[in-house]
């Protein structure tokens, strides 16, 4: 199979060239027939590959969970981008957003001064850029809090960290199995167990 139809692509697909000195967040909007999930990361385009239904069932989980429980200023989306910088505009899985940053249906990003929470459920292939490279942008670019999920044993574990905002650095705020309990930044109590679909 070609590498194109990995990413639901006909085998002609002519895959973009970068300009000279890499593309930029604009460029997203503007790219013709980019693969879904498309992120860019220090101006180059970072294609997603399939996920597995884990990912899937862990993004619905906390989107589910986060919607009833965000107070009314706040609201959740699941695979928008926020436009860090010029060469940087990621996809978080979930993301808490304020809601005077919603500008209607045809947005397709949001600032990071706008983002509360950034959620990644890592993958196989994202692991690096989950656990180290989006970190340090997220926190750079001022995000409060992020929170990485990793699976064992089918079901997610929530690493919750926080920022210093002086030094722009995450802390660990906690390695949460079972129950995912937080008070900042609002109250949060997500029963983590509960990952299988409903009928």
């Amino acid at each position: 199979m070609s590498a194109a139809r990995d990413y639901g692509l006909d085998d002609d697909y002519e895959w973009p060239r970068p300009p000279e000195g890499g593309w930029t967040a604009d460029d997203l909007d503007e790219l013709p027939n980019l693969p879904p999930h498309t992120e860019l990361i220090d101006g180059s385009l970072v294609f997603v590959s399939p996920q597995t239904n884990f990912h899937s069932l862990a993004i619905r989980l906390l989107d589910h969970a986060l919607l009833a429980q965000t107070p009314d200023e706040l609201k959740v989306m699941t695979q928008m981008t926020v436009k860090l910088n010029e060469r940087n505009r990621t996809e978080p899985d979930v993301l808490v957003f304020r809601a005077e940053a919603f500008a209607g249906t045809k947005q397709t990003w949001y600032r990071p001064e706008d983002v509360v929470i950034a959620v990644e459920v890592v993958s196989k292939e994202s692991m690096e850029r989950d656990r180290e490279v989006k970190p340090l942008k997220y926190a750079q670019a001022g995000i409060p809090h992020y929170w990485r999920v990793e699976e064992n044993h089918d079901l997610p574990v929530v690493y919750a960290y926080e920022l210093d905002p002086a030094s722009k650095v995450y802390g660990l705020v906690g390695i949460f199995h079972n129950r995912l309990k937080l008070t900042v930044p609002f109250p949060i109590d997500i029963d983590l167990t509960s990952l299988e679909p409903r009928r």
